[in-house]
């Protein structure tokens, strides 16, 4: 096995790894904090809007943790560093 062939291997492996945890992590974070503030309307009502507001605010940063992971999956398959350093040899 060469070197690009190596580093292509590992590439895609990394890059699925990556996406697997980059968003399963955040999923189960998601799925948490919607479960707390379905509990938290339904003990005060009246401070759905607040709850709700920071509701929304807490889930684009969570998602933003998956947009970044595939971001990094994708510069690790198209975008490789490693690729013109092993490739220029």
């Amino acid at each position: 096995m060469d070197n690009t062939t190596l580093i292509a291997a590992v590439s895609i492996i990394t890059s699925g790894l990556t996406i697997a945890l980059g968003c399963m992590f955040p999923a189960l974070g998601q799925g948490k904090a919607i479960a707390n503030a379905l509990n938290s309307i339904a003990e005060q009502p009246d401070a759905e809007q607040t709850i709700t507001r920071t509701l929304f605010v807490g889930l684009a940063m969570l998602e933003s943790l998956a947009i970044y992971s595939f971001v990094i999956a994708m510069i690790l398959i198209f975008a490789n560093p490693f690729w013109s350093h092993f490739i220029g040899q």
